[in-house]
């Protein structure tokens, strides 16, 4: 680990604004009222700094002021959460169904928004994505939340993905007959919190000035 990583007062966030593993990152870190500074990278010139740090070269990655380094998404929720969960989200977390989310139907996400690059039907997984989506909208009905009236963690961890896939056809999705998770999507995209999460900055330079983040 470099000597600048070493010498770290507090971790530091390298993220990309719109990928949805980081947006569930600052999304825990923001409600666990975690300071860092945040690192916004361009993926097509990831820096140096972050693959020295992670060599897998995706975002996010949580750099401690020890060194010690976070580079799974989910874990960076958790163990954030696990220092100081203010709203008691990991009372609120469901491994299998955040599993699926990330499985299953990240796999027919990915392949419904980029058919091309994946050379299949779109409308295929468009259509087996639906399925988890029912899924989601049934529990939502007799409770609001993911795992009980109030958000938490699989809330905030499913939250990014199935806004990106509403967004691909975002007509279509509108008028699906899925009025607890369209409701749902809503309050959370226009919360305080995943406002708080959403800032533009410019990606990150070495020798520029830090950017305070979940402060």
């Amino acid at each position: 680990m470099s000597e600048r990583c070493a010498a770290l007062t507090d971790p530091v966030l390298y993220s990309f604004r719109r990928c949805p593993y980081a947006m569930r990152a600052r999304l825990a870190l923001v409600a666990g009222g975690t300071r860092c500074e945040l690192r916004e990278v361009k993926l097509s010139a990831k820096p140096a700094a972050m693959l020295e740090a992670s060599p897998k070269g995706t975002v996010p990655v949580l750099v401690q002021p020890d060194g010690e380094v976070i580079d799974q998404s989910i874990d960076i929720m958790r163990r954030t959460l696990a220092r100081r969960d203010p709203e008691g989200w990991l009372a609120r977390d469901d491994a299998g169904l955040v599993a699926a989310n990330d499985g299953p139907f990240k796999h027919d996400l990915d392949r419904y928004k980029y058919p091309e690059r994946h050379g299949v039907d779109a409308l295929a997984h468009r259509e087996s994505g639906l399925a988890f989506l029912r899924e989601l909208d049934a529990r939502l009905a007799g409770q609001g939340q993911l795992c009980g009236p109030a958000r938490g963690l699989a809330d905030a961890a499913i939250v990014p993905f199935v806004r990106q896939f509403a967004q691909v056809d975002q007509v279509w999705f509108d008028g699906l007959p899925l009025v607890h998770l369209q409701a749902w999507l809503a309050g959370h995209l226009g919360s305080e919190l995943f406002a708080a999460i959403m800032l533009r900055v410019p990606p990150w330079s070495p020798g520029e000035p830090p950017v305070a983040f979940g402060v």
